[in-house]
């Protein structure tokens, strides 16, 4: 669980905890780490922290295989890790670099850490890569920056990755959330800036980060043994497939 530190990244650790998983939280920041493996280890979970830059191929590597190598198999991966991004700026005003930087930090953060997965997955001949993209990868009406093209190359990533792993037993599943209020602490869903998000969904809200963690255990579950390359729309309407 890369990026279990941060609101997206704990909540799914705690919801894949619940559901009896032994969660191995990795993040930067040790002390924040601990103290969301804490949590799930007082609520009868399992669950240990090792403070690990997603950027470093070899430290993602390395860890990869030390869960292997202790847990006789790695299950499910998932990243949360978040990107540097310029918002509410128009393309034309935006500097190249701010343009860039959520591109390639999200590109370099999925490759390290899906391909560490898949190669021990498809080794062992099963497992599940679970991906986070967000509504900016189809929306157009916001001024995303480069946050939109991250996004939408998480989800061509999905499709490529499933496309290579599927017959080697692992499965590859985006899950799409609208812009979620929780995960900014103090930030309540009838804030003004929000209203132009809301107006622009079927249901007339946001999605609740309860929400998205369950949809990320649904998408890891026998339940959803299916599903491949697909992208679970958690928008609340926004985007229409």
């Amino acid at each position: 669980m890369y990026g279990a530190a941060g609101m997206m990244g704990g909540a799914v650790a705690r919801a894949f905890a619940r559901e009896g998983a032994y969660v191995h939280l990795v993040g930067r920041t040790q002390a924040t780490l601990e103290a969301v493996a804490t949590e799930i280890v007082d609520l009868g979970g399992r669950a240990t922290a090792s403070r690990i830059d997603v950027f470093d191929q070899d430290a993602v590597e390395a860890h990869a295989g030390r869960v292997v190598e202790q847990a006789g198999s790695l299950d499910v991966s998932f990243n949360a890790v978040g990107m540097s991004a310029v918002q509410d700026v128009s393309l034309v005003d935006l500097k190249l670099e701010d343009f860039m930087t959520p591109i390639v930090e999200s590109a370099r953060s999925h490759f390290i850490t899906t391909t560490a997965a898949a190669r021990r997955m498809t080794a062992q001949g099963s497992g599940v890569i679970v991906l986070l993209s967000a509504s900016a990868a189809g929306e157009s009406r916001h001024r995303m920056g480069g946050f939109n093209i991250a996004c939408a190359g998480i989800e061509a990533l999905n499709r490529s990755l499933a496309g290579e792993v599927g017959r080697q037993g692992v499965r590859v599943v985006c899950i799409r959330p609208n812009f979620t209020p929780e995960t900014v602490p103090g930030l309540l869903e009838d804030d003004q800036h929000l209203q132009p998000l809301i107006r622009d969904t079927r249901l007339g809200r946001l999605p609740r980060l309860a929400e998205v963690s369950e949809a990320a255990v649904f998408a890891a579950s026998e339940g959803a043994g299916a599903m491949t390359g697909a992208i679970l729309n958690l928008t609340c309407g926004a985007l229409v497939d």
